[in-house]
């Protein structure tokens, strides 16, 4: 699927079962293991990180392709995607990556796209799996016991052991990895 050299891995479901909440809480349990994380979440909306009045606003729309902000504490890319308005594909994101930033790379959406995916799922919203089971999925994330065949069945509500598992999977336990400080 790419050629980006960290693991990737995805949580994809339904709108409204808890994709973010689930990763918000997994990435804390991550770096406390020394695990450097990189997420790339895809959006079906517009959105705007700058704000009116700012000169990074005024520099944009005056016609600057990308602009970026750079502080002592974080940095930021805008790229105006000017011609291409067709949906991102996962490599586009990769790309803006650091991999010698980041240990795994988690990703919210790109559902479509092949790379490994927590499939989560909530019987109480009355949906079924959200797609059939592939290749893709490598465990599922329930809040209720249900059939998961082969695959690991994971509690949704336990953050920490969907960490566990993205750490076992991907073996990433073993290696010697920075603790990094979270602002």
């Amino acid at each position: 699927m790419n050629d980006f050299p960290k693991p990737i891995v995805g949580c994809c479901a339904y709108s409204g079962t808890g994709k973010t909440t689930l990763l918000a809480a997994v990435i804390p349990a991550l770096i406390d293991r020394g695990i450097a994380v990189s997420v790339i979440k895809h959006t079906h909306h517009g959105f705007d990180i700058d704000q009116p009045g700012k000169d990074s606003y005024r520099l944009r729309l005056a016609g600057a392709r990308q602009v970026v902000l750079a502080s002592s504490q974080r940095t930021v890319c805008m790229t105006e995607n000017y011609k291409d308005l067709t949906e991102p594909v996962l490599a586009d994101a990769l790309s803006e990556l650091k991999p010698e930033l980041v240990d795994l790379v988690l990703v919210e959406g790109f559902k479509h796209e092949t790379f490994a995916k927590i499939l989560l799922h909530r019987p109480v919203l009355g949906r079924p799996l959200l797609f059939p089971l592939s290749s893709d999925i490598i465990a599922i994330a329930s809040d209720e016991a249900l059939a998961a065949g082969d695959l690991p069945l994971l509690d949704l509500n336990q953050p920490r052991q969907v960490a566990e598992f993205i750490i076992t999977h991907f073996n990433l336990a073993n290696k010697p990895m920075p603790r990094m400080k979270r602002s």
